[in-house]
């Protein structure tokens, strides 16, 4: 759900003079996308529904400090972003594991086409958690998110030429980690 920029600006002021309700409706205009982050940042759905609703308290508490010279969303990704990155420190969690994190309920026309599917979500979402947190952060929010360099660069608050060169690296060890997982995959598979 998108809101006009002027209406978004409205909202932030009502919410910076206590307003909970304001506060509550920018909460509904981006929890989706902050759940993506996350999400993709961790591996993991509980890990990122605890992360995202950390970012949600952090931003609150960090609301008098946000100036609209950048968007909402891109300050509201940046801090969804060191909230994954220091909840999975804490945890120590790096590889998801859950059969529930899987999507087993696609609409493919077979089972095996599903399950076939899921699993390759399942080794691509395992790579991308396995990428180093500067990469990760990158790739999700280009890739996943959509954003632009320049926006990943006002998020992260990097230049845009390391937007592009962490990215690249980001790419080329993704490409590198997927290719040694379906290898195991193939070989199990032929086993």
């Amino acid at each position: 759900m998108t809101t006009s920029p002027a209406n978004e600006i409205t909202l932030v002021m009502q919410a910076q003079n206590g307003d909970r309700n304001a506060f509550s409706e920018l909460i509904r205009i981006h929890t989706k996308g902050v759940q993506g982050v996350v999400y993709r940042m961790c591996g993991d759905r509980q890990l990122a529904e605890d992360a995202a609703q950390e970012t949600f308290i952090q931003a609150w508490l960090r609301l008098s400090s946000y100036r609209p010279k950048s968007s909402l969303r891109n300050w509201l990704y940046r801090i969804a972003v060191n909230t994954a990155i220091d909840m999975l420190r804490k945890e120590k969690r790096i590889l998801p594991g859950a059969v529930d994190d899987m999507n087993l309920a696609d609409a493919a026309p077979e089972p095996e086409a599903r399950f076939v599917k899921a699993e390759r979500s399942a080794l691509v979402r395992t790579a991308v958690v396995g990428l180093p947190d500067a990469s990760r952060a990158v790739l999700v929010l280009r890739e996943y998110e959509g954003l632009s360099y320049k926006e990943i660069a006002d998020t992260l608050d990097i230049p845009v030429g390391t937007v592009m060169s962490r990215l690249n690296y980001a790419r080329k060890l993704l490409r590198e980690k997927l290719e040694v997982l379906l290898d195991a995959v193939a070989e199990v598979e032929h086993v």
